[in-house]
């Protein structure tokens, strides 16, 4: 392992060392897909143990999708508890995006049974355990960085998916973000019933 990945896993685990350290049975939580136009919003729930250190747990969205896919199979191997959790369009519409990842969070973090759970950014869940909202907690923990891979690459592969099914709107390239060819498509033909119609308003 090079200096600067070493030097990143300290940054992150910074927030992690500590409950490892008092015994502390804890979960990293994080969401993918509250942005984008069409598909689920996807949450996962991860409790990873102290050691060994997987060298690239990072904040997803500064890993390459081949390094993501990567490192999700080697956490999926590792975790203690791997739990994920979604929300549809019909359901993001319905309650909000806001109240659909707490939801999707929910679900995720059922059979947890953590003692604390590090949450990106989302406050009350009602969870079972101590929730500690960390505003750009994929940044500063490695727990919460592992859900956000694990969240991540969930979502990807159902939009992978979704491309098979609706070839037209390019899901496969913008992943259900509100890019130029996204629009274009949604202008020519139409929403699917992936889209999220509460997003998409300006644009049909």
């Amino acid at each position: 392992m090079n200096t600067k990945r070493i030097e990143r896993l300290n940054i992150l685990c910074a927030t992690d060392r500590p409950l490892w350290d008092a015994g502390v049975v804890f979960a990293g939580m994080d969401e993918a897909g509250r942005g984008p136009l069409a598909g689920n919003v996807v949450a996962a729930c991860v409790i990873m143990p102290p050691e060994p250190l997987l060298e690239w747990v990072d904040d997803s969205k500064k890993l390459s999708e081949k390094r993501r896919e990567v490192v999700f199979e080697d956490i999926l191997k590792l975790a203690r508890y791997v739990g994920v959790g979604q929300a549809g369009p019909e359901e993001i519409d319905r309650v909000n995006i806001l109240n659909a990842t707490r939801a999707a969070m929910q679900q995720a973090a059922s059979g947890a049974k953590a003692q604390v759970y590090l949450i990106d950014a989302v406050k009350n869940l009602g969870l079972d355990g101590e929730e500690r909202a960390i505003i750009h907690g994929d940044a500063l923990s490695y727990a919460i960085a592992a859900a956000s891979i694990v969240a991540k690459v969930t979502r990807d592969r159902q939009m992978l998916e979704a491309d098979r099914l609706y070839p037209q709107y390019g899901f496969t390239r913008h992943k259900g973000y509100g890019t130029k060819e996204h629009i274009e498509a949604l202008r020519k033909y139409g929403p699917c019933p992936l889209h999220r119609r509460s997003f998409i308003t300006h644009f049909v």
